[in-house]
């Protein structure tokens, strides 16, 4: 591992997890230089030895999803290890088997981990998956997999765009059922029409209120340019991605 990555502070047994930051890879600006994205510009060869290198931090497959924003959930098995694919459209994977590790991208989206006796789970939370409920959805299908109650899940929270930099409009709060005119915890005045929205603490509540124990979720994205890549900030950027597997 890349002594820059983050390793979740949780006490998961039996369970490895990463995610990791814009160091340690071989792409080129603007992409430098951990980029695990294909298809957004960066020279392939180096997506290619980035994905390879991830891989072999891990000692497992990742299996990457096409991500579409949304709360569906997938469970992998075996037959979803090929290298560097993306092998199904979800936003969320679950799995109970040793020789892969689930794995989500992002680069300003909240990227959530979960792990439970012989279970372990991945979540792409942005706002829209979010509110669409993708963290309970993933919770539900980690406890169905491992045969345990949300209590017995730890949860992590990654790196993400954070509550001083995530400026949202009145549909953000909507979809969230917040009332635009009585702001709330989660959503702060900042300029007319718009509001300052706490993407961690809103997953945080949701996990919390589901019976999870929840870890993570103190950093920027946004703010923190010379670590993790920030789509907001910069449009033309590369993606981080956090991974969780069963060891």
């Amino acid at each position: 591992m890349h002594p820059d990555w983050l390793i979740p502070d949780w006490h998961a047994r039996g369970v490895g997890a990463v995610m990791t930051t814009r160091r340690g890879g071989f792409s080129a600006e603007p992409f430098d230089s951990m980029n695990l994205r294909q298809g957004i510009g960066d020279n392939e060869k180096s997506v290619q030895s980035n994905l390879r290198l991830l891989a072999e931090a891990v000692g497992r497959t990742p299996v990457y999803l096409n991500q579409v924003h949304g709360a569906k959930v997938v469970r992998l098995t075996a037959m979803d290890a090929v290298p560097g694919a993306i092998v199904r459209e979800a936003d969320a994977s679950v799995t109970t088997e040793r020789g892969i590790a689930c794995a989500v991208q992002v680069a300003d989206c909240l990227p959530v981990l979960f792990a439970a006796p012989g279970a372990v789970g991945a979540a792409h939370a942005g706002w829209r998956g979010l509110a669409s409920g993708v963290v309970e959805a993933t919770l539900q299908a980690v406890c169905e997999a491992a045969g345990c109650q949300p209590a017995q899940v730890h949860t992590w929270l990654g790196a993400c765009i954070g509550p001083k930099s995530f400026e949202v409009g009145a549909d953000v709060l909507q979809a969230f059922g917040a009332n635009p005119s009585a702001p709330t915890t989660y959503f702060k005045p900042h300029a007319p029409g718009k509001w300052l929205a706490d993407l961690p603490g809103l997953a945080r509540a949701r996990l919390e209120q589901a019976g999870a124990g929840v870890e993570g979720g103190r950093w920027d994205t946004f703010l923190e340019a010379n670590r993790f890549f920030s789509f907001r900030r910069d449009k033309t950027t590369g993606r981080m991605a956090a991974l969780v597997w069963l060891t």
